[in-house]
């Protein structure tokens, strides 16, 4: 019977839909420890309670602890989910969005890469170092599944804490956006098949067609007629923009990707920010309207006379749980490392590409070159994500100087003096959030 930890199940909602994902997959009904791990106390309670429900709604008996002690709640863990945020939306996320804008940076989401990513990773990996001895001292053969950004930067840090671990980054970009242009085609997902590689939030497809009675259908002079029409969908104006100049179709959103570039968010052209429909602040809004949402929607899910809606979604933890106890195999979109994956990118980096999975565990699938302007693109944004790790390993100060300096985005906004000065003004904000560098 696997146990599976949820570290930072406070997150009510994405605990509740990996949770009902389990639950829903036949060979495991039943079948699983559920041990969820919060530090807010309040939150923590809700998804118990939610947890219970799911499993009452699905006739199930199952094993489910809470509590905010992690060590009890990793214990003889089989599967460990990170899905944690370090320092909370406020003030860690605040902080990333306030001070940066005080210097004319503008942002859409910072959870990735650009000054807000740095900031999220700096705080980030000394709570995955801690995380890590501890499975190591009490669950050493546990798999981990991570779900936290920046998942490069995290992914790339695990692999230098643990190099052993068995471990998979995890994120629905991929198949998320296959939904997007399969609707975009007017097709139906089921007769899609696609090949996705690159790094996460930057993978690309290098195929995409529909496969139907046995025919290949190439969809991207299709996907291209849509780049270059009346029909293109307004939210994606920035990925169907890098379509018709790259050839390719990126994997993580327009809104994600304005970020990661230095050709979309400039504050002398609000022209180029209305054209492609840019949404400044995004993460901020949305935040907020979750947080003002939140005490009825908890209410809701707690309540007892409320129906608890459960239904599969497109997650991957719940088939890589599956495939490895039944060793009924199963491909995902998994990051990893490099390991003679991806041959023009550097072999110390994570990588997003299919991986298959069974009872052997993660097994990444050769992909050889990427066309030399995806992978250069993509080592834009390896630079940065190299230089915050070596920061956060080495508690050098000037790294993340350098990651900053070296960031698409920042670097086509402000002067290097601007730049140092925003850096140490963060650092400052963060306090005792961040170790200290030297």
């Amino acid at each position: 019977m696997p146990r599976i930890t949820l570290i930072g199940a406070g997150s009510t909602v994405f605990a509740k839909r990996l949770i009902g994902d389990i639950l829903l997959t036949p060979e495991l009904r039943g079948e699983v420890e559920v041990m969820l791990h919060d530090i807010d106390t309040d939150r923590l309670k809700t998804s118990e309670i939610v947890t219970r429900r799911l499993a009452k709604s699905l006739n199930l008996d199952i094993s489910i602890q809470a509590s905010t002690d992690r060590r009890a709640m990793l214990r003889e863990a089989d599967y460990v989910i990170l899905m944690m945020q370090v320092g909370g939306f406020r003030p860690a996320t605040v902080t990333d969005f306030e001070i940066p804008k005080k210097y004319g940076l503008r942002q859409t989401i910072a959870d990735t890469l650009g000054i807000g990513g740095i900031m999220r990773g700096l705080r980030t990996i000394p709570v995955l170092e801690e995380i890590l001895q501890e499975m190591e001292d009490l669950c050493p053969d546990a798999t981990l599944l991570n779900y936290v950004n920046p998942m490069v930067m995290l992914c790339m840090a695990i692999n230098r804490i643990a190099p052993e671990r068995k471990m998979v980054g995890l994120c629905h970009s991929v198949q998320g956006t296959a939904e997007e242009l399969a609707k975009d085609l007017g097709e139906e997902l089921k007769e899609i098949n696609y090949f996705c590689a690159g790094i996460n939030h930057m993978s690309f497809y290098l195929r995409f067609e529909k496969v139907q009675k046995g025919e290949r259908e190439d969809l991207y002079p299709r996907l291209m007629e849509i780049a270059q029409s009346e029909r293109m969908p307004k939210e994606n104006r920035v990925r169907y923009e890098m379509l018709k100049r790259l050839g390719y179709f990126v994997t993580e959103s327009s809104e994600h990707f304005a970020e990661y570039t230095p050709w979309f968010i400039k504050r002398d052209r609000p022209d180029l920010i209305e054209g492609f429909n840019i949404p400044l602040d995004e993460y901020i809004t949305r935040c907020e309207n979750q947080i003002s949402e939140w005490d009825q929607l908890r209410r809701d899910l707690e309540d007892e006379s409320v129906k608890l809606d459960v239904c599969q979604s497109h997650e991957y933890a719940a088939s890589i749980i599956n495939a490895m106890e039944t060793g009924v195999s199963s491909i995902i979109n998994g990051n990893v490392p490099n390991q003679d994956i991806i041959s023009n990118l550097p072999s110390d980096i994570s990588v997003e590409v299919p991986c298959q999975i069974d009872r052997n565990g993660i097994q990444p699938l050769h992909v050889g070159n990427l066309p030399p302007q995806l992978a250069a693109l993509i080592m834009t944004n390896v630079n940065v994500q190299q230089l915050t790790v070596e920061a956060a390993m080495t508690g050098k100060r000037e790294y993340i100087y350098h990651a900053a300096m070296m960031d698409p985005h920042t670097a086509a906004e402000l002067s290097i003096d601007e730049i140092w000065k925003l850096v140490d003004e963060l650092i400052e904000a963060h306090g005792a959030m961040l170790p200290k560098f030297h």
